[in-house]
This record gives C-alpha cells, structure tokens and sequence, in this order.
C-alpha cells in the first residue's frame, strides 16, 4: 500500500493527508451503460478490484446493464448492479435479471433499493419485498447492499419525520442476522460531515450496526451539482452548495469533496470504531475526473499501473 502512495505521489507532486488517504482505501464508485460507454478502459482509471455500482436507471433494457456487468467484470472489478424495485414487473422478472447477471457476467452482488419511481410497475414497491424472495440466497449472492439516508427520505416519510426509514433499518438489521451475505448501507450523498456523523452514531445507539458506505458527490462544476442535489432530494446539507453559490468568486469554481471527506477521514482517524466503512462516489462531474479527484488525494493508483 505505501509503495503504491509513493508512485501516486511521484506522479502527482501532490503529498496526501495520511488520514484521507487511508478513508478512500477501497472506495466504490457509480456508473451508468451511457457514461460507461465513454471510459475506453477502466483499469487505466481506477484501481483493481474496485467495486463499482451499475446504476439502472427507468427505461434502461436489462441487456444493456448486463453488458456493462460483463465488460467491468472482464476488465477485472467487482461488479454490484442496482435493483430498483419499483421497476420489476415480478418476481419471474427478478428471477431472469439475477441469471442473466450470474450467467453473463459472474455477479453476486446487489444494491437493493425502492427506485425512484412514484408508481410501482408491479408487485413490488421496497428492497425489503426484494430480500424477502430469497432469490438472491438461493443464487448465492455473497454481498447485499442497501440504501441509507442520512438526511431522511421524503418519499419514505413525507412528513418529513424518519419514521418509516428508521422502521426499515429495523427490518434490515434483523434481516443482516439471518443472512450469511454481508450487507451494507450504501447512502444517499450529502455535502456536510456533521449530520452524516449524528446519523452514523445514532446507528449504533439504536441497534444497527450495518457498516455505512457514505455516498459523496465527486467533483463537478457548482450548478450541476445544486441540479442533481435538488433533484435527488438531499437534505439540509444542500445549504452548503447554496451558500457558495452566492459568493461570486466561487460560483464558477468546481465543487470539490475535499472538505467533507477530511472531516470524516480524521473522525474515523480519532474514532476507529466509526461505522463509516468506505466511500461510494456519485461521479456527477464525470467517471474520469472523479477518479482522479480520488488518486491525487490518496487512493490507489489505477490498476493498469500496478503491473
């Protein structure tokens, strides 16, 4: 690992923060077919083995998300899709996506989440109704994610309470003691480290002790960025894009992660019993500059460079 800091450092100039570089050790990240089509190779931008998400979204065909499952998996990275769902017809359905998946591509990993749909295609409206099948024991799925919100999802309480989402993290808490495959929380980005840090902790007093993947926006200009929080419902911590979008000398600046992720790193530094396990990016600015973002700050050089 050090060796592989010091080639990243001989490339870059760039000396890391010990503690950020030690938070983005294993860190996933997020495609789609379209934005995947635009990386020639994987390997020369991430390093070995990184897990990567297939992110499904509405009216993508099943064959396109396997195709991509198949390419990443060929190329050497362990390969999570999503399951929205609200767009599976049924539990025939559900079946055919996890052979197609197992039979093409070799995966057994899942996200598992509700979708963002508002009116469910057909039987099926939560993870939890996924889970309760059982068809991914039964193909042997080995890691099931499932979704977090640190901020609170007001499709799941439009109240704007956390009820509902809480009485779920019950349900998959029980449900991770009875299943030998390793779950975790994979979240919803947010943009400050205080309130990721009051959810994380009150996790644990409550009982949960899933490990927290934390979603982070990867770099991208400042008004992409307010245009995908808005439109994926983050929370308060939407206010830190807000505000910087007034000072004029920032507005047409790059965000950057910077922040967040060195608050978090040097909390998980002092507190090593943190239930932040990784981080999973939300590349908004692109696979490539994401990438980037996380070599020159730490992480593992792309796997093309280690042989």
């Amino acid at each position: 690992m050090a060796l592989l800091n010091f080639s990243r450092k001989a490339q870059t100039g760039m000396p890391a923060n010990a503690n950020v570089s030690d938070f983005l050790q294993g860190f996933s990240i997020e495609v789609m077919p379209r934005t995947a089509t635009k990386v020639e190779n994987f390997r020369d931008i991430l390093p070995a083995e990184t897990r990567v998400y297939i992110a499904h979204i509405e009216g993508t065909p099943i064959e396109d998300m396997v195709g991509t499952a198949k390419r990443l998996s060929e190329e050497g990275f362990d390969v999570m899709p999503h399951f929205p769902a609200r767009i599976i017809k049924d539990e025939a359905t559900l079946a055919n996506w996890i052979a197609m998946y197992q039979g093409e591509a070799g995966v057994k990993q899942a996200l598992m989440l509700a979708g963002g749909v508002a009116k469910p295609h057909g039987d099926f409206d939560s993870s939890m109704q996924l889970l309760e099948t059982g068809l991914f024991d039964k193909a042997g799925f080995t890691r099931l994610h499932v979704a977090g919100h640190p901020e609170g999802n007001k499709d799941i309480d439009p109240d704007g309470s956390t009820k509902n989402v809480s009485e779920a993290l019950s349900w998959k808490q029980e449900f991770s003691q009875r299943t030998d495959a390793k779950m975790a929380l994979a979240t919803q980005f947010c943009f400050e480290s205080k309130p990721i840090i009051e959810w994380a902790n009150g996790l644990k007093a409550s009982g949960i002790d899933i490990p927290v993947h934390i979603g982070i926006a990867g770099p991208a200009k400042l008004q992409t960025m307010i245009k995908f929080a808005i439109a994926c419902g983050v929370g308060p911590s939407l206010k830190v894009l807000q505000k910087r979008a007034m000072d004029v000398t920032k507005l047409m600046l790059p965000y950057e992660p910077t922040e967040v992720i060195t608050e978090l790193a040097n909390h998980k530094a002092e507190n090593p019993d943190f239930n932040i396990e990784s981080v999973h990016f939300f590349p908004l600015g692109g696979i490539k500059t994401n990438a980037q973002w996380a070599q020159d700050n730490g992480a593992d050089v792309p796997a093309s460079q280690t042989n």
